[in-house]
C-alpha cells in the first residue's frame, strides 16, 4: 500500500483541526505501470545496435504518463515523446489519432489551439495492458520477484490478481468555461484533502483551476449559510453535512438536482441506498453523495484475541472489553470516543440513542428501524424523555469509566490518534478516519482493526450511522454557470473519481461499484464490509434524522450530556432539559 503523508489542514481564519492522513501521488498503481514500460522501452531501444524506437509506444506511454501526473499534453511535446524525427512521428501521431486512442480539447475560443488527452478506449487497454504486464512478469520471474511487503504491488500488482472494473477517470470534451475556475466550499476531512492533493489531475481532467475553500464542519455550516444570503454564490459547488439538509433545503441555499440536470446521468441505482435516500427531501434529490462514511466500531482484533475475547457487539460487551483492557497506571485506556463540548458529542448522543433502538424524534418504525425519509411535514415530538435515551446517557456516563483523561476534549480525529497509537483498544469513528492508521505501518493499530456497526443495546439492533457529506450546487448561484457545474459535479462523483480517491487514501466510497472493484477492495477491508453492511440494511441515516432544526438540537446535546459527563447535572435533569429546549424549537420556524 502506498505510504500517507501528514499534513496539517489549515482551516479558515482558525487553528488547524489536526492532523490528517492523506495519500501523496495520483493513482500509484498506475503510475508504477506506466514507469515500468517507460523505462523498459527505453533500455530495448539503447541496449542494442542498430535499434528502431517505436513511436506509436512512446507517444501512448508519454501520454499516459503525463494523464497520471495531471500534465498537459500538447501535439508537439508528444511527437517529440516519439522518439522519431518530426515529419515521422506527426504522421504516428495522426495514426493514433485515427484509431480512437487520443482524443483532442480546445485549449482556446478559437479552437487552433488544443491538447491530446488518452481516450476510454486507451485508458481500458492500458489497463488490461498493466494486468498482462504483471502476470507475465510473475510467470516469468516467479519468486525473484517478490518481498514480504511489495510482492502484491511489483509492476502494478494491484492489477492481480483479478482485474479492475473501474478505468481511470477520463477528461471532460470541452474545458469548463468558468470565469475565475471552479470554486468549491468544503470540509476538512481526510477525503476532502485527497481530492486537494488530486488538483491539478482533476484541474488537466475538468481544463480549469479549482479552488476548494476549507472549513471545520461548524464553520463550514456558517460559511454556507452566509454564502447564501450573498447576492451571487461565490461558490459553484459546497458539500452539505448530511444531517443539514432539510435545514439547507428550507432556507433556500441549495437547488433541487432536477432544476439543473438530468439525474439519470448520475446512476442513482449505484449509490448506497442509505447515503443516496439521504441526498432526498421529499422525495427530490438536491445532492449527490462524494462521501459515504459510516460511522463504526474499531477494535484491535490482536488484543481481543490475546485475551479471548469475541468482537464487542453490544453496548454491554463494549464495557466488559474497556474494563478489561483500561490500565490508565500505564498509559492504556479502554475506549476513546467522540465527547467534546458541543456538536463533537451532540452527534455521538444522537447514534447512542440510535443503537439503543430508538431516534430522537418519534418518526415512524420501517424494516430498517425508522423512516426519516418524510420529514418535510414536521409536527415531530422529541423523545429525550424516554427511558431508552436514558439508557444511552447512561451509556455514556459508564465509557467515561474506561476513558482517556482527556476525553472530555475529545473529539473526530482526536478520539483516533490514541487508538492508532496503540493506547486504546476501541475508538468509535468514521470510516473516513481510518487512513490514521491504515496508511501508516508504524502504528499498532495498522493491520490489527476489525470494523463493526455500533455495538447496540438491549432493545436496539446492529446500525452503521451513516455521515458524510453531499455536493450541491447553490440556490444563488449564476445561472450561465450551472452548466459547467453540473459537469464538474457529475466528473468529482463518477465511480473512476470515486476509485482514484480511495487509490489515494479515502477510505469514504458511496458507490457499490467502486467498492466492488478489485484494486480497490484489496486497498482496505472496509469497502468490502461497507458493502456488506448496505446490503444487510444496517447503513441508515435515520439515528440523525435531517429536519431543519437539527443543528441546533445536536448542539444543545452536546451542551447539555458535556455538563452530565462532568457530574453538573444528572442524566435525568440532562435530558429533562434537552426534552423542553427541542419541544420549544420543533414549533419554532425556520428564518
Amino acid at each position: 500500500m502506498q505510504q500517507a503523508t501528514v499534513q496539517n489542514i489549515q482551516y479558515e481564519h482558525e487553528s488547524p483541526q489536526g492532523d490528517v492522513a492523506v495519500a501523496p501521488a495520483p493513482n500509484p498503481e498506475m503510475e508504477r505501470v506506466v514507469d515500468f514500460l517507460q523505462e523498459l522501452f527505453v533500455e530495448i531501444e539503447t541496449s542494442f545496435e542498430p535499434t528502431t524506437p517505436n513511436p506509436h509506444v512512446n507517444m501512448l506511454v508519454h501520454l499516459m504518463k503525463c494523464h497520471c501526473e495531471g500534465r498537459i499534453v500538447s501535439p508537439s511535446s508528444l511527437v517529440a515523446a516519439s522518439r522519431a524525427p518530426y515529419a515521422t512521428g506527426t504522421r504516428k501521431l495522426a495514426e493514433i489519432k485515427n484509431a480512437g486512442l487520443v482524443e483532442t480539447r480546445p485549449r482556446t475560443k478559437s479552437g487552433k489551439s488544443f491538447s491530446l488527452h488518452p481516450s476510454p478506449l486507451l485508458l481500458q487497454s492500458f489497463n488490461q495492458l498493466a494486468d498482462r504486464v504483471d502476470r507475465i512478469a510473475r510467470g516469468a520471474f516467479g519468486s525473484t520477484l517478490q518481498s514480504d511487503v511489495s510482492s502484491d504491488y511489483y509492476f502494478g500488482g494491484s492489477y492481480q490478481p483479478g482485474q479492475a472494473t473501474l478505468p481511470p477517470p477520463r477528461v471532460l470534451p470541452q474545458p469548463l468555461k468558468l470565469h475565475g475556475g471552479l470554486n468549491i466550499l468544503v470540509h476538512g476531512d481526510p477525503t476532502f484533502m485527497v481530492m486537494e492533493n488530486l488538483k491539478r489531475q482533476f484541474e488537466q481532467l475538468v481544463g480549469t483551476n479549482i479552488n476548494q475553500r476549507v472549513f471545520s464542519i461548524d464553520r463550514l455550516h456558517e460559511e454556507a449559510l452566509r454564502n447564501a444570503k450573498r447576492a451571487k454564490s461565490r461558490y459553484d459547488l459546497i458539500a452539505v453535512d448530511l444531517p443539514w439538509l432539510g435545514e439547507f433545503v428550507e432556507r433556500g441555499v441549495i437547488r433541487p438536482l432536477p432544476e439543473v440536470m438530468d439525474v439519470s446521468r448520475l446512476d442513482p441505482s449505484d449509490f448506497h441506498t442509505a447515503g443516496w435516500q439521504a441526498a432526498h427531501w421529499e422525495g427530490v434529490p438536491f445532492g449527490v453523495p462524494s462521501q459515504t462514511t459510516p460511522e463504526l466500531m474499531f477494535y484491535r482484533k490482536d488484543l481481543f484475541a490475546e485475551k479471548g475475547i469475541e468482537a464487542p457487539t453490544t453496548t454491554e460487551a463494549v464495557l466488559d472489553a474497556a474494563r478489561r483492557f483500561h490500565d490508565p497506571r500505564h498509559g492504556y485506556y479502554g475506549v476513546a470516543w467522540n465527547a467534546a463540548r458541543g456538536t463533537a458529542l451532540g452527534h455521538t448522543f444522537l447514534m447512542t440513542c440510535a443503537a439503543f433502538g430508538q431516534p430522537i424524534i418519534d418518526i415512524p418504525k420501517n424494516a430498517g428501524g425508522y423512516s426519516a425519509n418524510s420529514l418535510a411535514k414536521g409536527g415531530f415530538r422529541p423523545m429525550f424523555d424516554t427511558e431508552r435515551a436514558l439508557d444511552a446517557a447512561h451509556y455514556l456516563m459508564k465509557l467515561m469509566e474506561f476513558s482517556p483523561p482527556d476525553i472530555l476534549s475529545m473529539s473526530w480525529y482526536e478520539r483516533i490518534r490514541p487508538y492508532a497509537a496503540g493506547k486504546v483498544a476501541m475508538a468509535y469513528g468514521y470510516t473516513l478516519l481510518a487512513p490514521y492508521f491504515e496508511l501508516d505501518n508504524s502504528c499498532p493499530a495498522h493491520g490489527n482493526t476489525g470494523y463493526l456497526p455500533h455495538p447496540h443495546g438491549p432493545q436496539g439492533r446492529p446500525i452503521a450511522p451513516v455521515g458524510g457529506y453531499v455536493l450541491c450546487v447553490p440556490a444563488n448561484l449564476e445561472e450561465d454557470r450551472i452548466p459547467d457545474a453540473v459537469e464538474a459535479l457529475v466528473s468529482f462523483t463518477s465511480p473512476s473519481a470515486q476509485k482514484l480517491y480511495a487509490q489515494n487514501g479515502s477510505r469514504t466510497a458511496p458507490r457499490y461499484s467502486v467498492g466492488e472493484d478489485p484494486e480497490v477492495r484489496r486497498l482496505s477491508p472496509i469497502f468490502e464490509l461497507v458493502d456488506q453492511m448496505s446490503w444487510r440494511d444496517e447503513l441508515q441515516f435515520w439515528p440523525r434524522p435531517p429536519i431543519p432544526q437539527i443543528s441546533e438540537i445536536i448542539n444543545a446535546c452536546g451542551t447539555e450530556l458535556h455538563d452530565m459527563l462532568r457530574g453538573i447535572v444528572t442524566p435525568h435533569e440532562a435530558l429533562s432539559r434537552l426534552q423542553t429546549y427541542a419541544e420549544n424549537r420543533l414549533r419554532k420556524p425556520i428564518t
